[in-house]
């Protein structure tokens, strides 16, 4: 006990030290027991905590778990009572040893009070730092640490929020606690994702959801759908400052307090979303080097896959800020492209990179805008589906007063397919928009949908009448009834079918009623401050407060009339009927006077300033009853005695009526300005209706120049298309004018090529008639000259190749037979030896014409060598004269031919049989020399 008592004496810092673990106990007891008793955080008691935070570290981590029971105890106790300041010093202390020591304790109290201190450590400032300290500890090599600090994750996310805790950082940790080899780390961390999923839904998914195993995946799917079915979560514990703003709200009024009921409802779906979780991520970078090029290119393919890739870069939750402006407009040119796929890809691309930034793309929406609307002229339903989509993602990042030009420009589009795309989208931004439109843009949109219902086509008519009801169901169905004017019973109710079907996000609120104080009736307070208040009293100030607020006048204008009615009303003396008497010293309003006190106000030296009322406004409304009953005499005493300046001294007649016509004309100003500020507010309502009109006819001029713009973009369009189609018809002729060049030099190569073959038969022939004419005259006297001058002579009868006369044509084939003819009879005659030598020595003797030998001969020196240059010329001729190209093979058959006819004349043949043989051979070569050279002829003529 002696122990006790000198422990007990030592100062409470040391003994929250001491090596005793008893000691300590009863330290940390006595701190939260002092800590309780404090009046406000700012208590000395607090001082040693505050200056020194990290007395807690050894409170909260103690080895002896009694001793450590009561140091979670005083902990909470402080942070409960102790404020903002202590819990922000001592957190980075005490955190950390809370996880790692207090949460996976045996003891219920230490592991309650653990959780309740990190509780309120984020009750205090935000939850930030709390999970920052907490985080860490989930690589701890202890299995129930790492369990208890994901108990602790879940609880805070369960009592705060994923809006008021970010989950990003802890949702990135995820894929490692589910890998974990104990399976209690394993059961938390799906307790944990479970709770996320109570928050964010499938945005967080995203983030780690490709890492988990399938089967993970398929228990945590089963465990989402019984999420599911509890309704949206709300956050069961507030911040110190969310605590303050709700008992701030209700000074607001009732009107703010149901707002503030209603506004968690309504944020607590579809608030959180993946790109609010996704990091940024920079794009540029990994845009592809030739993207430019290839998007540029004049093949499709090129384009679509420049698409392609660029649409697997930008396929990200968030994207960096960054310059755009190149890119979004390469895709904006791509909507005019002529091949489907390569709008389909660039039209994704768009909706892509505006789900990406957001915000960040409303200054690219001006790029491609307009050219996604003027595509909308596209049948096919999915590229119409892919342009549709892009429209709602660049929505999305902007706003229905941004896209409105642009939408009632296109609904008046001559377009029908466009006309219908955009009412499409008109209807889907005004079922996703959370601004009300201004009265502007509502009448603006009604015009227009208004048109659309005397379309001709159905679609049109259907969505003008949707339009319309969607616009109902955001302003309401009293202030849309004065657009309906005019409209039949039939449409109207279509109209009404949308409007009880549409589901919007915006909704127009009825403007608040007055405040209180203008509410009440006029009557009641006037009659107020006549009652209680003498017409002579000299202080106004009292008089002034036990009236209304809203019933205080300018004092100006009240304070000049009443004195003069006043006078009037004591001068004479003529009795009121119904006994009523006019307070002159209030301007001359028809009072009470039998409620009036006798003894009001004491004399005054002078007459007292009339108190400033609206009394004029008394004039117009008639006497109560209880007004018009007689008025006893009043007592009381004025200045010396009656006299007319006195409260004795009024006298209680009835003015003159011509006393009253003054005071109608000078009513107060309701809103209790001076003259010279009423003038200065008309001056400014001037203005401002000026610059109002300024205002108008600038966007008057500015839509104006924005269609004349567009109009000219549209002409830019065509003049383009036009100058793009002339040069590649250009090409096309170009194309085919080269082709037609090298056709003809070909054929010019050819005809060469053939004139030079035929001169040179020309020169063979020629050379050939020459040696057959010398070697005639040479030999005038051989046995068979006449045969010989016959065969030999035929050229020159029937002309060669330069005559194309029938006749001579004719003469030569009979030449040619007789040739044949002495020739098969020389065979017969002579055999082999004769057509070897007697033949050579009769028509060739000289002997260039020979070959190497006695028993060779040369072709030349045949008649049938003879007859082959003669027939291919005029075969060549006939040819080359009728534009065959085929020459050489004629000429080659031709050849055959004659080398065929003339081995059958030259064949040895013995006897009659083989001459007659000879004969008919030679005669069935000659009939088919005959038949083509008929045939040449038909040829030429046709």
């Amino acid at each position: 006990m002696g122990d006790e008592e000198d422990f007990s004496s030592l100062p409470l810092t040391d003994r929250w030290v001491h090596k005793v673990w008893k000691v300590r106990k009863a330290a940390y007891e006595e701190a939260a027991q002092a800590f309780e008793k404090t009046p406000d955080e700012y208590d000395p008691a607090f001082r040693p905590f505050v200056q020194d935070p990290s007395l807690w570290k050894g409170a909260v981590a103690d080895s002896n778990v009694a001793a450590q029971q009561e140091g979670m105890a005083a902990l909470c106790a402080f942070l409960k009572f102790g404020g903002r300041e202590g819990a922000v010093r001592s957190r980075q202390h005490t955190i950390t040893s809370i996880v790692e020591k207090g949460l996976p304790s045996t003891r219920p109290a230490i592991k309650a009070n653990s959780l309740e201190a990190l509780l309120l450590y984020i009750e205090l400032d935000v939850p930030g730092p709390v999970i920052e300290e907490i985080l860490p500890v989930l690589s701890n090599k202890v299995p129930k640490v790492v369990a208890a600090a994901l108990a602790a994750l879940t609880a805070i996310f369960h009592n705060y929020g994923c809006k008021t805790a970010d989950p990003k950082p802890v949702l990135k940790f995820l894929p490692k606690v589910f890998g974990h080899a104990d399976k209690n780390v394993r059961a938390e961390a799906t307790n944990l994702t479970v709770e996320f999923y109570r928050w964010l839904r499938d945005a967080m998914k995203p983030m780690f959801w490709g890492e988990l195993k399938p089967t993970q995946q398929n228990d945590l799917e089963q465990l989402f759908e019984k999420a599911k079915s509890e309704g949206a979560p709300k956050q069961e514990r507030l911040l110190r400052s969310q605590q303050a703003a709700q008992a701030a709200a209700p000074a607001g009024g009732g009107d703010e307090d149901e707002e503030m009921a209603d506004a968690p409802e309504d944020e607590d779906v579809g608030e959180i979303d993946a790109f609010d979780l996704a990091e940024p991520q920079d794009i540029i970078s990994k845009v592809p080097k030739d993207f430019f090029e290839n998007i540029a290119s004049s093949k499709w393919k090129e384009r679509k896959e420049a698409c392609e890739a660029l649409y697997a870069v930008v396929n990200v939750p968030r994207i960096k800020e960054g310059d755009f402006n190149e890119i979004t407009r390469c895709l904006a040119k791509c909507m005019k492209d002529a091949n489907i796929a390569v709008v389909t890809q660039a039209a994704q691309c768009i909706e892509l990179l505006a789900k990406g930034l957001r915000r960040g793309f409303a200054k690219y929406r001006s790029t491609v805008m307009q050219p996604i609307l003027e595509r909308l002229k596209e049948k096919k339903q999915s590229v119409a589906d892919a342009l549709g989509l892009a429209l709602d993602a660049v929505f999305l990042s902007t706003d229905l007063t941004e896209n409105m030009e642009d939408i009632t420009e296109f609904l008046k589009h001559k377009n029908p397919q466009v006309k219908e795309g955009t009412m499409k989208f008109l209807v889907r931004c005004l079922r996703t928009t959370k601004d009300v439109p201004s009265k502007q843009e509502i009448a603006t949109m009604v015009e227009c949908a208004k048109k659309l219902l005397a379309e001709s086509s159905e679609a049109l008519r259907s969505g003008g009448a949707e339009v319309l009801g969607t616009i109902m169901k955001i302003i309401g169905e009293r202030a849309m009834n004065p657009h309906l004017e005019g409209l039949d019973d039939i449409r109207k109710n279509k109209i009404k079918e949308f409007y009880e079907a549409a589901e919007v996000k915006a909704k127009d609120k009825p403007k608040p009623p007055p405040p209180a104080a203008r509410a009440p009736p006029p009557g009641p307070a006037k009659k107020g401050p006549v009652k209680k208040a003498p017409a002579g009293a000299k202080k106004p100030a009292g008089f002034g407060a036990a009236a209304p607020p809203a019933q205080t006048p300018t004092p100006a204008p009240a304070a000049a009339a009443p004195p003069r009615m006043g006078g009037l009303g004591n001068k004479i003396g003529v009795p009121k009927p119904g006994g009523a008497a006019p307070s002159g010293g209030l301007g001359g309003g028809i009072k009470a006077p039998q409620k009036r006190s006798a003894f009001a106000a004491p004399p005054s030296p002078r007459r007292a300033e009339p108190e400033p009322e609206p009394e004029p406004m008394d004039l117009d409304d008639p006497p109560s009853p209880e007004e018009q009953r007689p008025a006893p005499p009043r007592m009381g005493l004025g200045r010396g005695g009656l006299q007319p300046g006195g409260l004795a001294g009024r006298s209680l007649a009835k003015p003159v009526p011509m006393d009253y016509t003054p005071t109608p004309p000078m009513p107060p100003p309701p809103s209790g300005l001076s003259h010279i500020e009423r003038a200065e507010l008309e001056e400014l309502r001037d203005a401002n209706d000026r610059l109002l009109k300024q205002l108008e006819d600038a966007r008057h001029d500015r839509s104006k120049l924005l269609s004349e713009i567009q109009e000219l973009k549209n002409q830019n369009a065509s003049l383009i298309e036009d100058h793009t189609r002339d040069v590649l018809s250009i090409k096309a002729k170009e194309t085919q004018l080269v082709r037609a060049r090298s056709d003809f030099e070909a054929a010019e190569q050819t005809n060469d090529r053939l004139r030079r073959e035929l001169d040179r038969l020309k020169r063979a022939l020629s050379h050939t008639e020459d040696q057959l004419r010398h070697a005639n005259r040479a030999r005038p006297g051989s046995p068979s000259s006449p045969h010989i001058g016959l065969g030999v002579m035929s050229p020159t009868h029937d002309g060669g190749i330069y005559n194309d006369n029938g006749y001579q044509q004719q003469s030569a084939n009979r030449n040619r037979m007789s040739f044949a003819s002495s020739m098969s009879e020389e065979k017969e005659n002579g055999g082999d030896g004769m057509m070897s030598g007697g033949f050579h020595q009769k028509v060739s003797p000289d002997p260039r014409y020979h070959q190497g030998g006695s028993g060779g001969s040369s072709g030349r020196g045949t008649p049938a060598g003879f007859r082959q240059p003669v027939e291919e010329a005029r075969s060549s001729e006939s040819l080359a004269s009728m534009g065959f190209g085929s020459y050489g093979a004629e000429r080659s058959s031709s050849r055959t031919g004659m080398r065929t006819g003339a081995s059958r004349l030259q064949a040895p043949s013995s006897g009659t049989a083989g001459g007659m043989e000879s004969w008919k051979r030679a005669a069935e070569v000659t009939s088919q020399l005959k038949a083509r050279i008929e045939q040449m002829k038909v040829c030429r003529r046709s």
